[in-house]
């Protein structure tokens, strides 16, 4: 059941609170590199005449070291602090992709090695805006609300990502494209680490565990399924390449992944206009069967104007999927694991993403296009079926160790959320 979102819960009110725009804004921009990165590597090695099994390969290295640092960089920020954490790893991984951009793949080791670093050091900034969202918004709906917003940002990256390396690769190179990017990512990290509240944010004590975040039933089922959904995205970016190169037209790759974008943005405009009542575990299966259903027209392969609208269509709920994520994730984090606990929702993301990327340059080359797709139509029912399985623990937001689990800023504890209150 929704209803209609009120004045001082809408999208205004949240970029009117000091230093949101900055922090979103920032993370934004910084997030740039991650997300455009595969668009950018798939082209790249294409440009320098290689397969797409190889670019999948290398994708497929960049998101797995990515998914290994995300969750090692969240516990880090966890326990050090956004700035000691967030710059220096931004700085390392726009030196890796600018290694990269430099070597090519003549020197396969030293591209694999570079792509790595890039991805290994990859700031985790997402999990760090979302940690910062209750010492900046304050009140419990105005973060739930604040995670709608976010997921409708991530989507104009995915949509204005896509285009801009399109056109960099047009008016420069690939490469330029890869070293323009990482720049940009740079000074978007600097942004947000210099700001007060990131300067200021400090995790809740936290109970000694190895296992941090991860030992959450609730939270692992959420990133079984999102694995999933990953690996259905990561296909996706393979196969829109070989739909263009099927067409004879590169360019067609650049606007399905904006038309998908698109999509998400219209989606995520839509969802974060409703306020949600009930359980957002129940909600969000909902969503996830209506992803996955979106997924499955993908491999008719018409026409790209039809192409794109399809694109789009796929697109639609992912927003709305990942705003829904956010509030379960909050719910289910162990105390002082919340910036982890988003990164382990990156990771697992990336894993997907690698493993689809992975899996579709093969299935394209062994078959075709169409195979490339139904990769992704798979991983959407995987996705659901997870959900569908993991029902019990996934409903049960209580879990040991949950307790207060908020930042501490200024010095002074901030307690925002109920533990058991849904958006």
């Amino acid at each position: 059941m929704a209803t209609e979102a009120t004045a001082h819960g809408g999208y205004r009110d949240i970029l009117r609170a000091p230093h949101a725009l900055r922090l979103l804004t920032g993370t934004l921009v910084g997030r740039l590199p991650n997300g455009t990165g595969p668009i950018a590597m798939t082209l790249f090695v294409r440009d320098q005449g290689g397969g797409y099994t190889l670019a999948g390969g290398l994708v497929a290295a960049y998101g797995l070291a990515n998914a290994v640092g995300q969750p090692l960089l969240g516990r880090a920020v966890d326990l050090k602090g956004q700035p000691r954490v967030q710059l220096p790893a931004a700085v390392l991984s726009a030196v890796g992709m600018a290694l990269f951009a430099l070597v090519g793949i003549g020197n396969l080791p030293l591209a694999y090695a570079a792509v790595v670093l890039a991805g290994f050091f990859t700031p985790p900034l997402e999990g760090g805006l979302r940690a910062l969202w209750p010492s900046v918004l304050g009140r419990e709906d105005r973060v739930h609300r604040a995670y709608a917003l976010d997921a409708v940002a991530q989507e104009v990256m995915f949509t204005v990502g896509p285009l801009l390396v399109t056109l960099l690769v047009a008016v420069w190179s690939p490469a330029a494209a890869l070293l323009v990017i990482n720049l940009i990512g740079v000074l978007g990290a600097l942004s947000v680490v210099l700001s007060e509240p990131s300067r200021a944010w400090r995790s809740a004590p936290r109970e000694a565990h190895w296992l941090g975040a991860l030992r959450s039933p609730g939270l692992l089922a959420l990133l079984g399924s999102f694995f999933f959904v990953g690996l259905a995205l990561g296909s996706i970016t393979v196969a829109a390449v070989a739909y263009a190169d099927d067409r004879g037209t590169p360019s067609v790759y650049g606007w399905l992944m904006a038309a998908l974008g698109l999509g998400a943005l219209l989606g995520g405009v839509l969802y974060g206009a409703r306020r949600w009542a009930g359980a957002p575990e129940r909600r969000l299966r909902v969503l996830v069967a209506l992803l996955a259903l979106c997924y499955l027209p993908l491999t008719l392969t018409p026409g790209p104007v039809a192409m794109s609208g399809l694109a789009a269509l796929s697109g639609f709920f992912l927003a709305p999927v990942l705003a829904c994520a956010f509030i379960v994730v909050d719910r289910h984090a162990p105390a002082g694991t919340v910036t982890e606990a988003f990164s382990w929702l990156v990771t697992t993301f990336g894993v997907g993403a690698a493993l689809g990327s992975a899996a579709a340059g093969p299935a394209v080359e062994i078959a075709d296009t169409v195979a490339g797709f139904a990769v992704a139509g798979a991983g959407g029912l995987a996705a659901l079926l997870v959900l569908l399985a993991t029902g019990r623990v996934l409903n049960d937001p209580d879990a040991p160790g949950r307790g207060s689990r908020h930042a501490v800023s200024g010095g002074a504890a901030t307690v925002v959320h109920t533990e058991k209150n849904a958006l």
